[in-house]
């Protein structure tokens, strides 16, 4: 039976949106395949990792009739990226198989029974639907991704925590050392709501959503959110836990505090990051009057040293700080300014961007 007769791209885009969750080594050899549906000419492709479900579907569908298999993700990816970019590629189902061909080039895969293939289930109902543009949802989670938790054994911050609450849709990441908080404004108004979505669908998420004012429908359940948008259903389970209280973390009333370039900033603390050790990363930050002043030193004794000038006429402060989340914030970051509020050495320090109080970032300091 033919499943698909197409061109090559037309049949690649959707499993480049579905493979990207698909893991070559899973305990249920099952899950390194993708589940194919066709029914007429709408065919749609689902794969999962029992936490994350992404479906998408194309009208490429050759014949009226229904038919489903499973196949291996990663091998039907990499022959179409290695077919010629013109012609049209066929997919028929016969005898428990899969053959795949464009002109002269014949594939045979193996396959796996659909009904054997492990589908997450969809939540009974959704608390809260927030309607956002592509670009606003895909901006709040790259304002605060980097500073996510990577296999921490306190597995709430292995995620990020969206609050919705009033008009105000509200993204926090810390791995406890740093952590990023911003905000984007909805139409709809809904009662307070918190969930930790994880690490892994956060990155998905920011491979799938697109620069565009289309809009993603993100629905929010007691154990799972759904995210609808451009032909894709994302289903995710959520972490289990109680997220810090990130209002208590972010300083308040701090009165040293200076504006700087961003990328006056940024390359004085790149070329004092050469000169630290891949074990330790700390530079050490003298604020004087008129002054800042990086420095780094590592265990043969090297030292680079950095000066600024800026505008500042608060309390000499030095103080230690991890270069990489001071570079990751400010890679991240697209203004030409940042503020710095300081407390003392022992304190930690707030990163803002003038005239717009929906970003903050908090990154505590270390012993130099």
């Amino acid at each position: 039976m033919q499943l698909v007769k197409t061109q090559r791209d037309a049949l690649l885009r959707p499993l480049q949106i579905v493979s990207g969750i698909v893991e070559r080594r899973h305990t249920l050899p099952i899950l390194a395949n993708i589940l194919i549906r066709k029914d007429g000419e709408r065919v749609s492709f689902l794969s999962t990792d029992i936490e994350v479900q992404i479906t998408t579907h194309a009208q490429v569908g050759s014949g009226n009739d229904t038919a489903s298999t499973t196949v291996a993700a990663r091998k039907l990816l990499d022959i179409l990226r290695a077919l010629p970019d013109s012609g049209d590629v066929s997919l028929t189902l016969a005898n428990k198989r899969m053959s795949v061909q464009s002109g002269k080039s014949r594939f045979a895969l193996q396959t796996l029974a659909a009904e054997e293939f492990p589908t997450v289930a969809q939540a009974e109902q959704y608390n809260a639907k927030v309607t956002l543009p592509q670009k606003t949802l895909k901006h709040l989670f790259n304002m605060v991704h980097f500073s996510m938790a990577q296999q921490d054994i306190r597995y709430y911050l292995n995620g990020l925590l969206l609050v919705v609450d009033g008009k105000n849709v509200i993204a926090v990441a810390t791995d406890g050392h740093r952590l990023a908080f911003c905000q984007v404004e909805a139409e709809q108004e809904f009662a307070r709501q918190e969930v930790i979505i994880p690490r892994k669908t956060i990155i998905e998420l920011q491979r799938l959503l697109e620069e565009t004012d289309q809009t993603v429908d993100l629905e929010i359940a007691n154990n799972q959110v759904k995210l609808t948008f451009s032909d894709i259903e994302l289903i995710s389970k959520l972490v289990e836990g109680k997220f810090p209280d990130y209002t208590r973390v972010i300083p308040k009333g701090y009165k040293n505090n200076f504006t700087i370039g961003r990328d006056q900033l940024l390359r004085s603390l790149q070329r004092a990051a050469i000169m630290t050790s891949d074990k330790f990363k700390g530079v050490r930050c003298i604020m004087s009057p008129g002054s800042m002043k990086i420095s780094s030193t590592n265990a043969d004794q090297e030292e680079a040293v950095e000066e600024i000038e800026i505008d500042y006429g608060g309390d000499s402060v030095d103080i230690g700080f991890n270069v990489t989340y001071l570079l990751d914030v400010l890679n991240n970051l697209k203004g030409d300014n940042i503020n710095i509020a300081l407390g003392d050495a022992n304190s930690s320090a707030l990163i803002t961007v003038p005239d717009n109080p929906d970003f903050k970032y908090v990154v505590m300091p270390m012993r130099i």
